[in-house]
């Protein structure tokens, strides 16, 4: 699995603290391991996202990302609270 991160999501990501940094490394690394794992709660989203889905990070943090050829190639857009990414 081959993941890219857009400069939205790179610097959403450098605006958190260190105990959230390291928790969106270990759910990437989870996701790499297994994209449908249920820690995950791996689901697509609808209307405008349409095409795009989320995992979640802590009960509010979320990853919105966009998956390629079956997790082939993954694009990470958005990192950011519940109300953020939505």
């Amino acid at each position: 699995m081959q993941i890219n991160y857009t400069k939205k999501f790179q610097k959403a990501f450098l605006k958190l603290d260190n105990k959230h940094r390291a928790k969106v490394l270990n759910i990437i690394q989870i996701f790499q391991e297994n994209p449908l794992s249920q820690i995950l709660r791996n689901h697509p989203l609808k209307g405008s996202m349409l095409g795009q889905s989320a995992i979640s990070v802590t009960g509010d943090l979320r990853i919105i990302f966009e998956e390629h050829q079956e997790y082939t190639l993954v694009l990470m857009l958005d990192l950011g609270t519940h109300n953020q990414v939505y």
